[in-house]
């Protein structure tokens, strides 16, 4: 929905709107945001709200530290869960230097340049996301275990299925929100959930995964419980995705559609497919950016792990969805919750923008299971690995070139230094499994 000024102030008085967040989210992907009262708010819509971005991760040095929050006036929305009288409601923000310049750090900012860059080729992307996500009790204190609270998995209904309740509430408040919900259900591992939402323009696609995440965790905690976006909290079961469905339209119509072509596809598709597969790798550490997403990328768990693409096969890493005309979509299997929907969004165009650009062909369609596959059948389709962890899809993205074009120096430099160290901590510390190993044995 668009919003005038005068209309948001107009509403903020007549629903008793009392205090207003200023959302904005770091390198990392981590929301932040800086409360207002409503006394405040027309100054804020007019001038911005100036804040310290020296203290938030992959901003600014301390002696440039000065930055300023300009609220989307299209992402107001007023919090359903927050108390009747005094609400609370809540705009997601641009990040700007005090010269008034866009501040080359702010992924939401570098996604609107890919799209800019993509309008100018006569593109509108549009983009859905499927976010799976776990549910689970919480101890005496309130702090969130790993013990699910129910033994559901695809489908499974109450009484098996306890999230029902919490999902239920979930749905029904994004709703509130202004969300298109068109399906929930409980996923394949015990605890775990998904709600899909209708696709939108990437912009609004990567603001909604924001407040999906926000609203899931909120509802959760109603409950008693913790929900989680971490993409493999439990050894052993399969961990959570967020499939991203991708088109393109030029003047209406969807153009990755052909029906002249023998799977409906056209060439702007394929090439668009050919631009994907050639970066994946690349930018695996943007769309999988923690050590744990690497132990959900592997073999028998649904997650992908291998470089190729099908019409049908799951195994591979993208997928074309059965559905074509309006609905033709290139669904991109590997990314995970805990990406940065923004930066996430911003390389995967620039990838296919890439292929489209250059008039890539896609390789030969992959339609065997994967997953039984051996490495010699591989080697033999031309069928390369996803990096096994992080510190090796670091190396892929430094390799490739393309994230550090589409990131900018700043939020690469940043993006690039954070998670060294984060694989530096890893790589160090002692783990559980390594004493019951090796403990008495050496």
């Amino acid at each position: 929905m668009s919003y005038t000024k005068d209309q948001i102030l107009k509403e903020c008085r007549e629903k008793d709107v009392e205090f207003i967040r200023l959302q904005f989210i770091d390198v990392l992907g981590i929301p932040k945001n800086v409360a207002i009262t409503f006394s405040q708010l027309e100054r804020i819509l007019e001038d911005g709200m100036m804040f310290d971005g020296s203290s938030i991760e992959g901003f600014a040095r301390i002696e440039e530290s000065d930055m300023y929050l300009k609220p989307d006036l299209d992402t107001f929305v007023i919090y359903p869960w927050r108390p009747q009288q005094g609400k609370v409601a809540r705009f997601i923000c641009d990040v700007y230097t005090p010269e008034g310049e866009p501040f080359p750090g702010c992924p939401r900012g570098i996604l609107k340049k890919v799209l800019k860059e993509a309008e100018e080729m006569g593109y509108d992307f549009n983009v859905g996301n499927e976010l799976e996500f776990f549910l689970f009790q919480t101890d005496e204190n309130g702090r969130p275990t790993t013990k699910t609270n129910d033994e559901a998995g695809y489908f499974d209904l109450d009484p098996v299925d306890l999230g029902t309740n919490a999902r239920r509430d979930i749905c029904l408040t994004l709703e509130e929100m202004g969300f298109e919900i068109e399906a929930s259900h409980h996923e394949v591992a015990e605890g775990q959930h998904e709600i899909d939402f209708k696709y939108a323009n990437a912009l609004k696609t990567a603001d909604n995964v924001v407040a999906f995440r926000l609203v899931v965790k909120t509802i959760a905690k109603k409950y008693g419980l913790h929900a989680t976006f971490m993409p493999k909290p439990i050894f052993g079961i399969n961990g959570s995705g967020m499939h991203t469905n991708m088109s393109l339209f030029k003047d209406g119509k969807n153009v990755f559609y052909d029906p002249s072509d023998t799977l409906g596809l056209s060439n702007t598709a394929y090439s668009f497919i050919a631009g994907v597969l050639k970066h994946v790798a690349g930018f695996t550490a943007v769309t999988n950016p923690l050590v744990n997403s690497y132990k959900r990328l592997v073999p028998g768990y649904e997650a992908p792990c291998y470089i190729a693409w099908s019409a049908s096969n799951r195994t591979d890493i993208i997928r074309i969805p059965a559905s074509r005309g309006a609905g033709t979509r290139v669904e991109l299997r590997s990314p995970d919750p805990a990406t940065n929907p923004y930066l996430c969004l911003a390389v995967c165009l620039a990838a296919g923008l890439d292929g489209i650009k250059n008039n890539m062909s896609a390789p030969e369609s992959v339609d065997i299971n994967l997953y039984r596959s051996t490495q010699e059948e591989r080697d033999a389709l031309g069928v390369k690995n996803l990096p096994g962890s992080l510190y090796e899809a670091i190396v892929a993205m430094e390799e490739d070139g393309l994230v550090r074009e589409v990131l900018g120096e700043h939020c690469y430099k940043a993006f690039v230094k954070s998670k060294k160290a984060e694989w530096d901590q890893f790589r160090m510390f002692v783990s559980q499994w390594e004493i019951q190993e090796y403990l008495s044995n050496y």
